[in-house]
């Protein structure tokens, strides 16, 4: 089974304009994202697609490998499909342009589920971890999933799902780590098809797949992923990064 890293990367950004090229202890956030994604070894080929002149000339001077993207595209997904399309590979992972401190164990906990799913019922995997805090449940800006018996997504949303009218029934709430691996297939089936009023109103692609009967399945993990939203999340990062050296 191939699989190859694809690191969609924007220059803009909402909340904070640029932050890919900021700099995270001598080196970019981007340059740093490839090289971890890199060190992992779990991929026989690693790449940035950008829209972004500036991040493909930042990867590509340092021996990296770049992919112009040829459109303009609403989503992650429709940036790699496009990427992606005439790449020999099997599963693609999208890994997050703004996530340095990668973690190998959970992507290799998504690759390893297309590896044991002989009935290729899986179309596509990502990340889940439980949360408590009811700050942390309440924060639109933490995408929440609930997932059937078997740990398939049935919804996600940035409203606190389930809604907690028996405070005493046990639920464990879940925050959505944005790092997905799609069978190749199941990437370029998104990329044709519309955005419908789910996605719309929440505007969270995943729901495209959901709606259009895709099958998502998420693996829990412990380890939260550090992204970098905020000029306070770049300083948090820098903070991190000294510690650890």
């Amino acid at each position: 089974m191939k699989s190859i890293a694809v690191i969609p990367a924007r220059y803009a950004s909402t909340r904070f304009p640029a932050k890919l090229m900021q700099d995270l202890g001598g080196k970019t956030v981007i340059l740093r994202t490839y090289e971890a994604a890199i060190s992992t070894n779990l991929f026989d080929d690693v790449f940035v697609v950008t829209d972004s002149s500036l991040i493909y000339d930042e990867i590509v001077s340092n021996g990296g490998k770049a992919i112009r993207s040829k459109k303009e595209h609403e989503s992650g997904s429709d940036r790699i499909a496009e990427a992606v399309l005439d790449i020999d590979t099997d599963i693609v992972v999208n890994v997050q342009g703004d996530e340095p401190f990668i973690d190998a164990i959970p992507l290799q906990k998504l690759l390893e589920a297309f590896r044991q799913d002989e009935a290729r019922t899986i179309d596509l995997a990502s990340l889940m971890y439980q949360i408590t805090d009811k700050s942390e449940i309440d924060n639109p800006n933490n995408v929440k999933v609930v997932v059937d018996q078997s740990g398939f997504a049935l919804y996600f949303s940035r409203s606190v799902i389930p809604y907690p009218r028996d405070e005493n029934a046990g639920v464990r709430y879940f925050k959505h780590i944005g790092i997905y691996a799609f069978r190749k297939q199941a990437l370029l089936d998104f990329a044709s098809l519309p955005m419908k009023s789910l996605e719309a109103s929440e505007k969270l692609e995943q729901l495209r797949y959901l709606e259009f009967g895709k099958r998502i399945k998420m693996i829990e993990t412990t380890h939260a992923s550090i992204g970098i939203d905020t000029p306070e999340d770049l300083e948090r990062a820098r903070q991190l990064l000294s510690a650890g050296n």
